[in-house]
Formats: C-alpha cells, sequence, structure tokens
C-alpha cells in the first residue's frame, strides 16, 4: 500500500540572479514497509529532498503526500502534531539531550504526548531491547560509545510507532561495527515492525541494506534499483555499478 507520494516537488534557493535548484522535479513514490535508501554526491540535493520531506524545509514548488495527507499545506497546531506524531528523525549527530539518560532520552517523545508511565515504560523497554541498549538505559549521553548513542536516538524515533522514520547519514559517524549493528538493528525493524524507513547515506555498504535505493544526481532523479531477490553483497555490487555510471568513485563521492 502506498505510503508517500513525492509529487515534482522543487527547492530554490537565492534570487534571480544566483539561482540555486537544489531539488529540481523529483517525484516518486514508498510503499508502507519499504526501506528506501538515497544515495548522492556531496550537495547533490540528497539531504534537501529528506529535510522536504520531514518539513524542516518547505518545498518551492510541487506536493508531498502522506497517505492522503498533503504534508506541503500543513501549518501551525496540523504542522506540529504530524511532526509529532507521523514521522521519527534520526540525526547524524544523535541530537541527544546530555543531561537525560538514554531512559529519559527515548521516553521524552511519548511523555510530551502524555502517555501513562506504565505505557511509557513498556514502550522504552520493548524499543530498548529491539535496538539492543538495555543495558545503557541508565547511563548519561556521555558515558555512551558512538553507536549506543545512535541506537538510543533510533529507539527513541521509533518510540512513538511514526508512520515514517527519515535517517540523514545515520552510520555517518560511526565505526564499521557499530555502522553493521545499526543498519542490522534497522532490517530488524523493517522486516519485524512494518516499520517504513527513507535513509539518506553517501555509502554504498549502507545503502545495501535497503531494499531500493534512490540515486540523485544535481538536484534530480538519476537512477533507482531494487534489490529484489538479490543477496545484500549481490544488491552492494549493483549499487556501485550505478555509482560508476555517476562518474564518482566508490571512495569518494557515494
Amino acid at each position: 500500500m502506498e505510503l508517500l507520494k513525492i509529487q515534482n516537488i522543487e527547492k530554490y534557493y537565492g534570487g534571480k540572479l544566483n539561482l540555486t535548484k537544489a531539488v529540481d522535479d523529483i517525484s516518486f513514490k514508498v510503499d508502507e514497509g519499504e526501506f528506501v535508501a538515497i544515495m548522492g554526491a556531496s550537495g547533490s540535493g540528497k539531504t534537501t529532498l529528506l529535510n522536504c520531506i520531514s518539513t524542516i524545509d518547505r518545498v518551492t514548488a510541487g506536493h508531498i503526500f502522506l497517505g492522503d495527507m498533503d504534508i506541503t499545506k500543513l501549518k501551525g497546531k496540523a504542522l506540529t502534531n504530524f511532526r509529532r506524531d507521523k514521522l521519527g528523525f534520526i540525526f547524524q549527530d544523535f541530537n541527544l539531550l546530555d543531561t537525560l539518560t538514554a531512559y529519559e532520552n527515548i521516553a521524552l517523545a511519548l511523555s510530551i504526548q502524555n502517555r501513562p508511565a506504565k505505557e511509557i515504560d513498556e514502550a522504552v523497554k520493548l524499543a530498548a531491547q529491539q535496538l539492543g541498549i538495555t543495558e545503557v538505559l541508565e547511563k548519561y549521553p556521555y558515558q555512551m560509545s558512538g553507536g549506543q548513542k545512535q541506537r538510543v536516538a533510533s529507539a527513541r524515533a521509533i518510540i512513538t510507532h511514526p508512520s515514517l522514520i527519515l535517517a540523514d547519514e545515520p552510520t555517518g559517524a560511526l565505526d564499521s561495527k557499530s555502522a553493521k549493528l545499526l543498519l542490522e538493528r534497522f532490517n530488524y525493524l523493517n522486516s519485524e515492525n512494518n516499520a517504513t524507513i527513507i535513509m539518506v547515506t553517501h555509502d554504498s555498504f549502507t545503502a545495501s541494506y535497503a531494499s531500493r535505493v534512490l540515486f540523485i544526481k544535481d538536484g534530480k532523479l538519476f537512477n533507482e534499483i531494487s534489490r529484489g531477490d538479490s543477496s545484500r553483497k549481490e544488491f552492494f555490487n549493483k549499487i556501485i555499478d550505478v555509482v560508476t555510471l555517476l562518474g564518482g568513485d566508490v571512495s569518494d563521492a557515494l
């Protein structure tokens, strides 16, 4: 079932004499339960695209539908409620509150919704179990590794069971072991919880965990490939092939 519809969106910056087309007439759809990666070189527009979907940025033209809701038209309280109830966002730099424990950081989203304490406790412990961070729930961010912090941030993003989880370079600050563990947890959430995930990444290995990859070049949709029945390794090789077509070196641009 179709969950997200991106319809001819454009995002421009600057004025007539210095106009930058960060997103240039992009359209695609995402089904409920899909895990989609968005790849592109630095400056290609991939993060701007994600910011438009999350309503951090306003589109210059076009429409974005979540279900039958046109989120490009939301304002005020309706926009606040949409961000709180429908979206989970995972940032590259974690964005945890240093004065709160992992438990409190994860629980915050439900606390804002005025959920009962027992319900919050059960939800936090379940999310922590799913992401393998039960042992750090009473720790503060400075007491955790980068991988643990990112999994806490991921637990915070899924705790409200949002319609859509958006992740911006979630493995960018992690070592290879922590990145692999996080991506395996993403796959678990996708397969077991039917979580719909859109992830921006520059890394082919990270993208190979998704079921579909969209490639952005100069603000436009350049190509897309689906994993289908391929193994992750086979899908990784397909991604590398497209990276080559984009004119990038495997070790840098993508």
